[in-house]
């Protein structure tokens, strides 16, 4: 008789930003996260366990090295799934490249690949000597009816003026690609998106500029600023009526979107949502449960419906993040979907269930910087 199989997922670590942001890189958080995985059988990285536009490589292993042997003693015997995603896509890129040199899909919806294809994901997994350490991307099957994948596909639809669905806008056209139908496949997908994820990567590797991280500060400092529900300025108030809506319409106008000028918290997650229900259904994913995490807000939280079942019959899963961003999370609020420190749980049969790890760490204990 087969036992039952838990699975435990966790996204958007971020280990190794540069702000300090990255919470379980604290002793006492990733104390707290290995004890809750304890009772797990299969560990699912669901992207962005390391933060690769800030530093180099090297040292992003170096800072995160405590953090990655501490996994892997809470893991020893058990199997690691790393799916990679738009902020590690270096973990990956080598193996997505062997793979189209054989002449084999680069990649199938849910290929996976050895750790040991490339050369950081070999480091990270010698971090874990006694896990099975295992790529899956863009990814997997975690049970028949359960599809778990990190979500950055969706960039290539979102409304919401972020820089990098700007640029992803603007390589689809470079592309050749005319719309969101010719969207259909992995590699359609990484023709859009894999040379944005290339140029971050090589920039931080040979300078200290951070240049690859600051399209993503902007579009905080540009939330925060113009969002109706935080305190706002003049300039907010400019920026959200008068500089937003203008420069919306100016990229438009040349055909690449399109885009929203709505970037309020209701309509970035009404199109986060949306976009991922065109990712599963341009990719073919026919699962009543899709799991997914990039956008960092987790649901379905109690009480929430909209969006999150789709037209098909899936239910959409968002696993949160490990980030602790004020942008998002002004003052302590545990409740708040944007409050760092969740995982979520798979067991053989069932929906999804979020654990808050960190429901009862006031802000202050919990940032690094």
């Amino acid at each position: 008789m087969r036992l039952p199989m838990r699975t435990a997922i966790i996204s958007d670590l971020h280990l190794g930003t540069i702000a300090g942001t990255d919470v379980a890189r604290r002793e006492d958080v990733a104390e707290r996260l290995f004890a809750a995985l304890a009772p797990a059988d299969r560990v699912v990285v669901l992207g962005d366990l390391l933060e690769l536009r800030e530093r180099p490589a090297a040292e992003v292993l170096e800072l995160t090295r405590d953090f990655l042997g501490g996994l892997g003693d809470a893991t020893a015997g058990k199997q690691v799934v790393i799916v990679p995603g738009n902020h590690d896509y270096e973990l990956v890129a080598p193996a997505l490249d062997a793979a189209r040199l054989q002449g084999g899909p680069a990649p199938a919806v849910d290929a996976s690949f050895s750790a040991a294809t490339g050369e950081l994901s070999r480091r990270v997994a010698e971090l874990m000597p006694r896990s099975e350490v295992v790529l899956a991307y863009p990814g997997i099957h975690l049970r028949e009816d359960v599809f778990a994948t990190h979500g950055h596909y969706l960039d290539a639809h979102l409304t919401v003026p972020r820089l990098e669905c700007i640029v992803a806008g603007v390589i689809a056209r470079i592309a050749g690609q005319r719309g969101d139908r010719e969207l259909s496949s992995p590699a359609a997908y990484e023709a859009t998106l894999a040379p944005l994820y290339a140029f971050a990567h090589a920039v931080v590797q040979t300078s200290p500029s951070r240049t690859a991280t600051k399209g993503g500060n902007l579009s905080r400092s540009v939330w925060r600023q113009s969002n109706p529900g935080t305190r706002r300025s003049i300039r907010g108030w400019a920026l959200g009526g008068v500089a937003i809506p203008a420069a919306v319409g100016a990229i438009n106008r040349i055909g690449i979107g399109p885009f929203r000028a709505d970037i309020s918290a209701l309509e970035l997650r009404r199109a986060g949502l949306r976009a991922m229900a065109q990712v599963v259904a341009g990719l073919g994913i026919d699962a009543p449960h899709v799991i997914f995490g990039h956008t960092h807000r987790a649901g379905p939280l109690p009480g929430e419906v909209e969006g999150w079942w789709l037209r098909g019959g899936s239910r959409l899963t968002n696993t949160g993040s490990w980030l602790y961003e004020t942008a998002f999370v002004p003052e302590h609020d545990p409740a708040n979907p944007y409050w760092p420190g969740r995982i979520t749980w798979l067991g053989d049969t069932g929906a999804p269930e979020h654990e808050a790890v960190l429901a009862e760490l006031e802000p202050g204990a919990i940032q690094l910087a």
